[in-house]
């Protein structure tokens, strides 16, 4: 197959994909890479012409940084970044100086090609160093592209035979010629200090594999031709904890080999090179099926270790499965990348005898040991033809050609190389890391793919703490991909906002629509406006520009920002999103030092800050005068099944301490916000609390077809003037209702109830609904019990989400109007139809809560901190929200709790620290790589004071027109946050089954570009994935089996519904870990540090029968006990002398004098905070019925709702990509 002419693929929503066959020149490769200026020289360390410096795992990606400024005031450095130069990229022929660190210090550049086993990292940097490619002297030529031969035609064209050109040191990629037939070929160099064993010295021992076809199995190949050590020997440092030696061209990459169908297995392939990440093998594994081409009675491939910065799993020490010499393992790697371009990937490639070749040549190249070459060359002369048929499983050997050993760099898989101290697969093989000892029997039966060889959540996570945590991140530097949502880590504003409030799916934007088309990554942004900051950062300051208000520019109105540049002297600016010149009002005006920057850019926030405030002027106010501090209602349920559970006792009992906690501006000042209460069943009563009266006076509406209020002077009070008469009242209510009889609900006229109070008082506010049944008595809003589980699968199941009556969203957009937000506290027996009662709270910014079954004893604890955080965190009322962009993209498409009257304004009632606006973004025009592309988020709202003030988030992005650039600078979280928003809402529209396949099929399309346009070509067996975006199958997978998209039996329809809404205002830390859950072993907790123990994967086979393991997903928190688990343990954590004796029931930990049980309920009140929602605690005992909910949470399992394991999933996504790539 040659992937470089296909057929265009249909996108997962229905535009045309340009990426799958778009323009190509006469050797059938994407007409986007310049040509190839022959071989480079031998030492020279740069980019190809087109291609970009480095990105390493900490410091900024792809584009030269651009510091807003070089001058700070304490430690910040502020300002606009400078827009108008271009970066600049180092010429063909200039010496590149990488900006990674080196890990090893300097790098001789001597050869080192046979020598002794590197017993340092140091040795084997410098062996990796000092490697060469082709047999001809080093041209002086800079690095590039060949131009393809004229003579060639587009897929088999014949090549010339003179020697390979010298490939520059950008690609760490050796390649071997075969030499010509009956050439003695010495085994080529060993990578990563896999040790050379005594057949290195023999130039003419027996080539490994033969040329003769692919019948019979082959002795296994000499040692040296084995690619890494599955682990580094102990004496030497993990590679995955630091960035890379050298420039980094490409994307960083992982392949994962699989076996390749049929003929495809005797045909070994060449080296990948060092930099070529990891091989997954999609193969043999407890699905079989997934892959066509089974195992045939081949050698197999050598086995391959992780790459090493890109190794997510490995655990040294543990024993891998070690295959059977006769089993095809093919986690062989593909031809390497050359300079850059790309070889079709129809099979595998043969190389023809090279014309004088007498032995293979030496390799040079100082490009990192770790990464990968931008792209893969087109065909070039030296390189190897495709044959006309070539197909999946590729054609067999010809005579006279040599196929190539396999010799495969970090491949995943289940074929792992040895541990230290243990013996290798292979007779001759020398054990890594210790002395020699007798080979180990190879087992009999294929293995199914071990889970430790492929990437797993946890190794990216510490990787990410290890690289990002010590340092600030500071965002003076245009798109730099911030640290991981799992990291603690400090921010520096310096001109771009916090990832705290902005993070992107990508932030390297592609230039260009095709280009995102074909790419289908999507372009969007999860935005936070209110986040809280941790203790040591600084909120955004406010500023007060007097009675003229913020300066804007003239023309798109975009307020003032570190993107406009001062011209003239200071007396005008232009804007940066849409180049309109402006006038400077005089008062503003300021003087512009040398660079061309204000002198007061750094005494005023709006120029130096990502995120400030202004203090908004009567203008935008409605009705042209300022607002009135708002007022929260609170109107509770006291039908029989509220009184009887125990909630109208306790929400009254909480409430009495809590309206002392209302919000406010100042610590110290009294709270400005005023309060109401309501109760109601089929009837609504309301209360008169002024403070001048002794006993509080309730007033009974009954006509709940035309609500009104029946008072207005006492409904709404200030809390401290009027505390005597509320307390009375809030000790009255439970008695009052004790004995009540009165079963059936009322839910519409309880919101028009509280609309129509915030209207007669003209303010903003919030009501608390406590409410605990389907509403069936008659009223406007009435609702029927449409529960029905046949529908669930079937093409009518979208209508279980779409609310029943049309009634809740007119009362919605009436809310939204008057800054009316909606809390509902729901206490369900059965069902509710939170779909349809959940319309007003998700349409006005409110929050949902949900207690099934709710029982005082167990469940007061979770709901009494959800209700106290909700009534004491900040809030902004009344609120717009408005992004704009600079020209070439803008917002098209928005998800969260809000209303949208147009297409630009996102209007929220209420907007709370907890809530995300995700934003989409298109291409409406080209951008450029010099300016980039901003985005500003402006929020006016109330202040919880009552102050009207503009909160402004500006963040840039760089632009790209290579698709590796937009590869290497993904956010695969963000990525899955959006993913979850998007099919969330299309269960709306379609049945849940085109949901998830147009999931699944995005996702596949964004690997199969990145396979086709930025890997290394290789066997078609072998599963490749972008650095950053290498747990995107992993996550992918976990949303598909969520209980929204793929419901067990179980799950009821609200509780559907209810996550559904949960998810759509979830930011991207509380998306993560509610679809991929922490799970905390805490048999090695050690008491004296303040670090939690290391993760393990959600998975059963990680827990131990004598471990306690605590699983939090940000809604649960389970502690499970293993039935073998150390008594000590036990004592120390429940205080019992053996496993029989836990209560399953508890729902807290005893408070125990020891440290650790004492560190335990620290961790778990950290967790707690650390969440929006308190979690409750539920233990679960090994082989307890409650197992099986805890096992629900072990996502990379087989789930009992039919959801595939991690590792069948990834084979179905290896299929699905390899479908479109042929």
């Amino acid at each position: 197959m040659n992937v470089n002419q296909q057929p265009h693929m249909a996108s997962p929503y229905g535009q045309p994909q340009p990426g799958y066959g778009g323009g190509h020149v006469p050797a059938g490769y994407p007409a986007q890479y310049a040509p190839y200026n022959g071989p480079g020289s031998a030492h020279q360390q740069g980019p190809p012409q087109g291609m970009r410096g480095p990105p390493t795992s900490g410091a900024p990606p792809v584009t030269p940084a651009q510091n807003y400024s070089q001058f700070g005031q304490g430690d910040t450095q502020n300002g606009p970044p400078p827009m108008g130069a271009p970066p600049q990229r180092p010429s063909v022929s200039q010496p590149y100086t990488p900006g990674a660190v080196n890990l090893s210090g300097p790098q001789p550049p001597y050869n080192q090609q046979f020598g002794a086993l590197p017993n340092s990292m140091q040795q084997m940097t410098n062996q990796m160093a000092s490697m060469q490619v082709g047999s001809t002297a080093p041209s002086p030529a800079g690095p590039g592209y060949a131009p393809p031969s004229v003579s060639h035609s587009p897929v088999s064209a014949a090549y010339t035979h003179s020697a390979p050109p010298t490939f520059p040191p950008t690609s760490a990629a050796p390649t071997h010629p075969p030499p010509t037939e009956g050439v003695a070929q010495p085994p080529p160099q060993s990578y990563y200090g896999a040790p050379h064993s005594a057949q290195q010295s023999f130039p003419n021992a027996a080539p490994a594999y033969s040329a003769a076809g692919p019948t019979h199995p082959q002795a296994p190949p000499p040692v040296s031709q084995q690619s890494f050590p599955q682990a580094p020997p102990v004496s030497q440092p993990p590679f995955s904890t630091g960035p890379p030696p050298g420039p980094i061209p490409g994307p960083r990459t992982h392949s994962y080999g699989g076996p390749p169908p049929g003929a495809q297995a005797s045909f070994q392939r060449p080296p990948l090179p060092a930099s070529h990440p990891a091989a997954f093998p999609g193969g043999p594994t407890s699905h079989p099926a997934a892959f066509p081409g089974g195992p045939t009675s081949h050698p197999s491939a050598f086995p391959g270790g992780p790459p090493p910065t890109s190794a997510p799993s490995q655990m040294p020490g543990v024993i891998p499965p070690q295959p059977p010499v006769s089993q095809p393992t093919s986690y062989h790697s593909g031809p390497p990348p050359t300079a850059a371009g790309f070889t079709p990937q129809g099979g595998p490639p043969q190389r023809p005898p090279l014309s004088g070749m007498q032995a293979p040549p030496h390799m040079t190249s100082q490009g990192p040991p770790m990464v990968q070459a931008n792209h893969v060359p087109p065909s070039q002369p030296g390189m190897p033809p495709v044959p006309p048929n070539a197909s999946m499983s590729g054609p067999p050997p010809q005579p006279g050609l040599q196929a190539y050993p396999p010799q495969q760099n970090g491949a995943f898989g289940q074929v792992r190389g040895p541990q230290p101290g243990y013996a290798g697969p292979y007779a001759g093989q020398q054990n890594y890391g210790a002395p020699s000892a007798a080979p180990a029997p190879a087992p009999s039966a294929p293995k199914r793919l071990d889970p430790d060889s492929i990437p797993g959540p946890i190794q990216v996570i510490e990787d990410d703490k290890a690289n990002k945590g010590s340092e600030p991140f500071t965002t003076g530097v245009r798109g730099q991909a911030p640290p991981l949502v799992t990291t603690n880590f400090q921010v520096k504003d310096q001109g771009n906002s916090s990832p705290r409030y902005i993070r992107c799916t990508a932030y390297n934007v592609p230039c260009n629509s095709d280009m995102a088309k074909q790419s289908q990554v999507p372009l969007a942004a999860v935005i936070k406006p209110l986040a809280t900051l941790p203790p040591d950062e600084t909120p955004p300051y406010l500023v007060d520009h007097g009675e003229s208000g913020p300066i804007r520019c003239n023309r798109c109105k975009a307020y003032m920002c570190p993107y406009m540049q001062f011209i003239e002297g200071g007396r005008r600016f232009q804007c940066g999103f849409c180049s309109c010149v402006t006038e400077v009002p005089p008062h503003y005006f300021q003087h512009l030092d040398h660079t061309g920057k204000r002198v007061d850019c750094y005494e005023r926030p709006e120029l130096s800050m990502g995120s400030y405030e202004f203090l908004a002027t009567v203008d935008y106010c409605k009705n042209n005068k300022f607002p009135q501090p708002p007022a929260f209602i609170f109107l509770i349920d006291v039908s029989y099944n509220a009184v009887k559970s125990g909630m109208v006792g306790m929400v009254c009992q909480e409430l009495k301490t809590l309206l002392d906690y209302l919000p406010r501006e100042n610590p110290d000042m009294e709270s400005n916000i005023r309060v109401g209460f309501v109760t109601y069943n089929k009837v609504l009563h309301f209360y008169n609390v002024k403070a001048s009266l002794a006993q509080p006076q309730m007033m009974v509406v009954s006509d709940v077809a035309d609500m009104f209020v029946p008072l207005l002077d006492g409904f709404l009070v200030n809390v401290q003037e009027s505390r005597v008469v509320i307390e009375s009242l809030l000790d009255q209510i439970p008695e009052m209702f004790a004995d009540t009889r009165e079963t059936d609900t009322v839910f519409g006229p309880v919101i028009q109830a509280g609309l129509e109070a915030l209207k007669a008082a003209d303010c903003a506010g919030k009501l608390f609904i406590f409410h605990s049944s389907l509403p069936i008595a008659e009223a406007p809003g009435k609702l029927k019990n449409r529960e029905d589980k046949k529908l669930v699968g079937t093409d009518k199941e979208k209508s279980l989400f779409q609310p029943q009556v049309g009634f809740y969203n007119t009362l919605a957009k009436e809310c939204v109007a008057q800054g009316c937000c909606v809390d509902l506290f729901l206490f369900p027996n059965q069902y509710v139809d939170v779909a349809t009662l959940g319309v007003v709270p998700t349409s006005t910014g409110g929050s949902i809560y949900k207690y099934t079954y709710f029982q005082a004893p167990t469940d007061q604890e979770r709901f009494l901190n959800d209700l106290r955080r909700d009534v004491q965190k900040q809030m902004g009322f009344d609120a717009v929200m408005r992004v704009r962009t600079s020209t070439g993209i803008r917002a098209t498409d928005f998800f969260g709790s809000f209303y949208m009257s147009n297409t630009t304004d996102v209007e929220l009632a209420g907007l709370d620290c907890d809530k995300t606006v995700t934003v989409e973004f298109r291409h409406d025009d080209k951008l450029s790589e010099e300016t980039g592309a901003l985005m500003q988020c402006a929020v006016l709202y109330t202040s919880c004071s009552g102050q009207r003030r503009l909160l402004i988030h500006n963040m840039a992005v760089n632009c790209c027109s290579q698709l590796a650039d937009l590869y290497r600078n993904c956010e695969t979280d963000t990525i899955i946050n959006f993913f979850a928003k998007y099919a969330y809402r299309s269960l709306l529209s379609s049945p849940t089954k085109n949901v998830r396949d147009s999931l699944v099929n995005q996702c596949a399309q964004i690997l199969a570009c990145y396979r086709k346009h930025c890997a290394s070509p290789s066997s078609a067996g072998q599963l490749i994935l972008p650095e950053c975006m290498k747990l995107l199958p992993v996550y992918l997978n976990c949303m598909l089996k969520s209980d929204v998209l793929q419901p067990g039996a179980d799950v009821s329809l609200d509780d559907r519904a209810y996550l559904r809404q949960l998810i759509s205002t979830m930011d991207v830390a509380e998306s993560h870990v509610f679809f991929y859950p922490r799970l905390l072993p805490l048999q090695k907790l050690d008491v004296e540090s303040t670090t939690l123990p290391v993760a393990v994967r959600d998975s059963e086979e990680r827990l131990s029968r004598g471990g306690v393991y605590l699983l939090e997903n940000g809604m649960n928190l389970f502690l499970w006990v293993g039935a073998n688990a150390q008594q000590e343990l036990l004592q120390n954590i429940f205080g019992m002398p053996s496993f029989n004796h836990i209560d399953p029931s508890m729902t807290s930990l005893p408070a125990l004098d020891n440290p650790f049980s004492k560190r335990l309920r620290e961790i778990i009140e950290t967790i707690r905070t650390q969440r929006s929602r308190y979690m409750k605690l539920m233990v679960v005992k090994q082989e307890d019925k409650l197992e099986l909910i805890f096992k629900h949470f072990l996502v990379e399992d087989k789930s009992n709702n039919g959801g595939a394991s991690y590792v069948d999933f990834l084979c179905h996504m290896h299929k699905e990509i390899r479908q479109l790539l042929s």
